[in-house]
């Protein structure tokens, strides 16, 4: 082992998801406090702590909502073992509180390096540097190897100039030198993903999966990814116009069944998997190919996926035979023009067949539905509630729209003068719920989320609904377990509403 290895290996560095509301989900991509009690794993930051593992470096991973974690539990874990590089994740609803807990750890450790990471980020280096001393650079669009670099570099431990020389050769990595900022070219996504690490290795030593919860997948469950970006170009949607990009990416089927087994092995008590690739099913040939896999090795596990709505007969049937069991897809409304004026790219009457296929096929599928998009009134959205009961998915979802800085969404709804936040802080509610940041020609704010709440009552509480689900947990116990832990915070909201 050289002597600049040796060096590099002293570098301790710890991975941040920080301490914020409790519960706060920060790595979805509408991050919030959910009225579902979801909680997502920290899969980005799971992934930058497996490469620099591979590394030889000394990292740890603190998920901060996860465990409960106050500010001061974590200014005193990072006193104790003294980082010498803190990767910190955030988000636009809590970028405010992530600066605050960057200065408190810059004022317990002045000579370690703290970056930032994550979609706000992302979208907005520049911006973000210049509100903190505490921070010393960002780390933009997918940032595994320009964190591993960065490492690397400080890991040798080099002089103030050759420090300095060395930021302006690593991409993707935006910093302050001398109270200028610098941002390097954008670096490349990565092209073979089977060389990143399995993140379920890096939940093994780090995190415990009770923790974490979705209400589309049974309880416990593990999160992970079989591809990269998304080919289409929906304008609200934050992760490929912000971290992943547009360029559709994907592991060997063999390194996606071999973490499979692998989670299966080393965690003998979940119930299921969930795939967060954007779109899962957009590859009718690879969607194929890895059901037949799974039968092939005999992997037996439900797991959810997200889809879209040309998804045919066949290939559900397909992967319902491999273990799927249900698809989150977005519907989005029930107005051709208005999921047009989206760049949504389906068609109405395709819902509808793509709902007959999933019920022969035996999928549950879970629907989201935006309001407040251009052009929407309360007669549109009514139409889309009128869908959503008359497509009759298993769950559904409805939401005013959510625009988030380095989208098409945001850059339109700023344009018009139509985002109502003053401050990204009111991206929520003080409870962290998802707040309304937007209005639009006919609808205010406060339309909007009353709305979506008159929409959640009408779809629940039909009789109908309440028989069907009934009679679902009934005929199926694993399913009362999911439903019931979701039903503890979502009936909450469901009778008393949104509060902003």
């Amino acid at each position: 082992m050289s002597y600049l290895h040796i060096l590099r290996l002293s570098m301790n560095i710890i991975c941040l998801n920080p301490p914020f509301l409790p519960r706060f989900s920060r790595p979805q991509r509408s991050p919030a406090v959910t009225k579902s009690g979801a909680l997502y794993f920290p899969i980005w930051l799971a992934y930058c702590v497996g490469v620099l593992e591979n590394e030889g470096f000394d990292v740890s991973l603190v998920d901060a909502p996860a465990r409960d974690l106050l500010l001061s539990d974590v200014i005193q874990h990072i006193a104790a073992i003294r980082p010498d590089m803190v990767v910190m994740d955030t988000s636009t609803p809590s970028i405010k509180n992530d600066l605050n807990v960057a200065e408190e750890i810059r004022r317990v450790l002045p000579d370690s390096f703290i970056i930032l990471v994550g979609t706000h980020v992302s979208a907005l280096p520049g911006e973000t540097l210049s509100k903190s001393d505490a921070v010393d650079a960002v780390a933009r669009r997918e940032y595994e190897y320009t964190i591993r670099d960065l490492a690397r570099l400080l890991g040798d431990k080099p002089t103030d100039r050759a420090r300095k020389d060395g930021l302006k050769t690593i991409p993707g990595l935006s910093f302050r030198m001398d109270d200028v900022v610098i941002h390097n070219k954008d670096r490349p996504h990565i092209e073979n993903l089977d060389e990143l690490p399995w993140v379920g290795k890096v939940y093994k030593n780090h995190l415990n999966i009770r923790d974490y919860f979705n209400p589309n997948a049974l309880y416990p469950m593990v999160t992970l990814i079989s591809s990269r970006g998304c080919p289409f170009r929906c304008s609200f949607c934050v992760y490929p116009q912000t971290l992943t990009g547009r360029k559709y990416r994907f592991r060997s089927i063999r390194d996606v069944l071999d973490e499979m087994e692998f989670v299966i092995r080393e965690f003998p008590d979940i119930k299921s998997i969930f795939f967060e690739d954007d779109t899962l099913t957009a590859n009718k040939k690879r969607c194929i190919q890895l059901a037949d896999e799974i039968l092939a090795r005999g992997i037996k596990i439900p797991w959810t996926a997200n889809s879209r709505i040309d998804l045919d007969f066949e290939t559900m049937s397909k992967i319902k035979a491999a273990g799927c069991r249900q698809l989150c897809v977005g519907f989005e409304s029930g107005e051709q023009k208005i999921l047009d004026s989206m760049k949504k790219g389906i068609k109405l009457d395709r819902m509808l067949q793509f709902m007959k296929d999933a019920r022969m096929a035996g999928l549950l599928v879970h629907g989201c539905y935006m309001m407040g998009f251009p052009g929407e009134t309360r007669e549109s959205i009514q139409r889309t509630v009128d869908l959503a009961i008359r497509l009759k998915p298993d769950t559904v979802q409805f939401y005013p729209v959510m625009v988030y800085p380095g989208t098409e969404a945001y850059k339109e709804y700023e344009q018009k003068g139509w985002i109502t936040a003053g401050d990204y802080s009111q991206w929520i509610t003080p409870d962290g719920l998802h707040n309304c940041v937007v209005k639009n020609e006919t609808l205010s704010s406060l339309d909007l989320v009353r709305l979506c709440d008159q929409a959640r009552r009408r779809f629940y509480l039909r009789p109908e609904y309440l028989i069907y689900k009934l009679i679902q947990i009934l005929k199926k116990p694993a399913e009362f377990v999911r439903t019931a832990k979701a039903a503890r915070t979502f009936l909450k909201y469901l009778f008393a509403g949104s509060r902003i």
